[in-house]
């Protein structure tokens, strides 16, 4: 299949406000959970990368932070992260929600798209919140901002619209290679996987400010392949000893209940038995320190 005329590949990045569902989507294309989800708004810190093969075209996908004006250092990586991943990409997913108006980040999201040269698909999630009467407004609001390749109305969690996105997509790829193995999902290390495994269950367990001042590193990742099994340690960092004590927990129930939640996931993902092992510790302030945001992967 690799070089065989007509087949095509290429990158293409998804890009949107926080939490309009850049990661539901990208793991209702895969078809499995690649990046983690929560309800809460800048989940995604990285970009993380799917890939999708089908019998004439590969896809990678670039799932990105959420676009916004940023505030803060942690926030400013964020957006670059998502700005960078949009120069040298074949085409772009730009995500919105049907049943909301145009914002100043969305203006802030389209003056940034406007001086990239690849096709724009402007992708209207949560059409299982409206009616088709009051998208037809928005879609046209939309039009008259920025020249769209296409406009695709799907829902990223029941489905809808993902086969007309994917025909739209294929439309767009130019003819290439395959670049990665076919049965490949991503090729982010394991490690970052399972780092932001543990993320999103913090994400999902714990609330008020504290998801956003955990970070998470794996520091010990050992196959033991005579028992099917992978040894796992991780440390999952706050800024204060007050979130240390929340995310431990009383008795240490609430780090139990983000290592057994996350552990189940990993074996899932990793496909053998997992023992994970997980520490708090408190690095005061890192989300305003330059150097601790390199060192936890924040570059």
């Amino acid at each position: 299949m690799d070089g065989e005329k007509g087949f095509r590949s290429g990158f293409i990045s998804i890009v949107g406000r926080p939490n309009v569902g850049k990661s539901t989507l990208l793991n209702a294309l895969l078809g499995e959970k690649l990046s983690i989800v929560s309800p809460r708004p800048q989940t995604t810190r990285n970009v993380v990368r799917g890939i999708k093969t089908g019998r004439d075209y590969q896809v990678i996908f670039l799932d990105t932070p959420g676009m916004h004006r940023p505030k803060g250092m942690l926030n400013e990586f964020m957006v670059n992260e998502a700005l960078n991943s949009i120069k040298d990409t074949d085409g772009i997913l730009y995500m919105v929600e049907a049943h909301r108006p145009i914002m100043a980040d969305d203006r802030f999201i389209m003056r940034h798209l406007k001086v990239i040269n690849c096709p724009v698909v402007l992708v209207m999630n949560k059409i299982d919140l409206v009616k088709k009467q009051e998208l037809l407004p928005l879609m046209e609001d939309y039009s008259r901002m920025f020249p769209f390749k296409e406009i695709v109305p799907v829902s990223a969690l029941t489905g809808d619209g993902l086969e007309e996105l994917l025909c739209v997509l294929k439309g767009i790829l130019p003819e290439g290679p395959m670049y990665f193995p076919e049965d490949l999902l991503t090729d982010q290390p394991e490690r970052f996987i399972v780092s932001e495994i543990i993320r999103e269950k913090v994400f999902l367990f714990t609330h008020q400010e504290i998801p956003y001042s955990v970070a998470v590193q794996v520091e010990g990742f050992k196959e033991d392949r005579e028992r099917n099994l992978v040894v796992i340690n991780a440390v999952i960092s706050v800024e204060r000893k007050s979130q240390k004590a929340i995310i431990i927990g009383r008795g240490g129930s609430m780090l139990k209940k983000i290592g057994t939640s996350a552990r189940e996931d990993m074996e899932r993902f990793l496909g053998c038995r997992v023992y994970l092992e997980l520490f708090v510790r408190v690095e005061k302030d890192w989300t305003k320190n330059r150097r601790l945001l390199k060192e936890f992967g924040y570059r």
